[in-house]
């Protein structure tokens, strides 16, 4: 097992836990857990494959499970008051814990049902998907979806640990497979370019699920993750690089209904449009471009937009971002790959040559 740490201020900090079995190993679990109280939220995919461990761990805790429908859709203000309903219901004090078994959706409801319950109880991220493990289960970014916005409704919070346990990665298809690379990808892009030469010679590697080579690439990003969001907790500086290609993702994600294309795939067609755009703006060459799409391909992500998508609907939902300011529409671009550029707000001539060139 790994251990690595989020560093914050000193009652904040935590542990990310990485390794084989550790699902198995109650005592991981039961030292962040700060009373008998005990509430698991899942989904309707998960809970049947990995609540049973969970719940073994637990012993003669008073456990209440909370199983929600599988999917970006059902990521919204409805179902979060299930979670809510399974607490008030079961009398769960301010000292429970709440436990986030499952993926993305999972951790970021969950996560933000701990952050409102009482005004806040402890959670754990237990995340089963690659994109959950060395992504979004890591910095406490919480919440839901709107119909107008991906999101848009959430909190900072963070969790008392993060357990990624690969052994789970072993039920996950190979379409979440892909997707949870299109994050791993982003790492290499923004601030490591060591670790980007490393992906393009190991892909194969990777999606043929060799353990040693699925647990080096979690262990790296989580290190890369930690140490942003240790440096810049609320995304006021540094942190806004993670979301590069998330700008343009969030608004294909919203334009064609949560839950047609996976929040991984988004992700991979807007680095697709951030790579271009950078290229317009005299940082990248055609051959930098050329190689982003290149390991996008290799991982098994789409890199065309979707056909159904204006350039105007990109640019009115690209306008419900949390980075803009003053009404002006900021990404997430790169300087050099490896190396990316702070939020900036791009003139609508290039941004819009962009759009036009892949959405149409």
């Amino acid at each position: 097992m790994k251990e690595l740490r989020v560093e914050l201020d000193k009652q904040r900090s935590y542990p990310i836990y990485i390794g084989a079995g550790l699902l198995g190993q109650a005592e991981l679990l039961t030292r962040h857990v700060r009373s008998k109280q005990v509430a698991i939220v899942s989904n309707d995919a998960i809970a049947p494959l990995y609540l049973s461990k969970v719940l073994a761990g637990l012993g003669d805790y008073q456990t209440e499970t909370v199983i929600l429908p599988d999917g970006e859709q059902y990521k919204t203000l409805q179902y979060l008051e299930k979670i809510f309903d399974g607490l008030l219901a079961n009398k769960f004090s301010r000292n429970a814990t709440l436990i986030a078994l499952g993926g993305g959706v999972i951790g970021d409801m969950g996560g933000f049902a701990a952050a409102c319950y009482q005004r806040g109880i402890a959670f754990i991220q237990i995340p089963t998907t690659l994109l959950a493990q060395v992504d979004s289960s890591v910095g406490g970014k919480t919440g839901v979806n709107h119909p107008l916005g991906k999101n848009m409704i959430g909190a900072f919070y963070q969790p008392q640990c993060v357990i990624a346990d690969a052994d789970v990665l072993d039920t996950l298809d190979d379409r979440q497979l892909s997707a949870g690379l299109a994050e791993v990808i982003k790492y290499g892009l923004i601030r490591d370019p060591e670790f980007l030469d490393w992906l393009e010679a190991n892909m194969p590697k990777l999606l043929a699920r060799d353990k040693a080579a699925l647990a080096y690439a979690i262990e790296r990003s989580c290190a890369n993750k930690a140490a942003v969001v240790g440096e810049d907790e609320f995304e006021n500086g540094v942190r806004a690089t993670l979301n590069l290609g998330h700008t343009f993702g969030h608004a294909i994600e919203t334009g064609c209904g949560y839950g047609q294309y996976l929040h991984g795939e988004a992700v991979a067609i807007g680095t697709g449009f951030a790579a271009d755009l950078s290229r317009r703006l005299g940082y990248l060459s055609d051959a930098d471009v050329a190689r982003v799409l290149a390991i996008l391909h290799a991982a098994g992500l789409p890199t065309r937009p979707p056909t159904e998508m204006s350039t105007e609907q990109y640019l009115d939902l690209m306008a419900v971002d949390k980075k803009n300011v003053d009404g002006k529409i900021r990404v997430i671009l790169l300087e050099a790959l490896g190396k990316a550029l702070l939020p900036i707000s791009v003139e609508r001539a290039p941004l819009q040559a962009t759009l036009n060139a892949y959405a149409g």
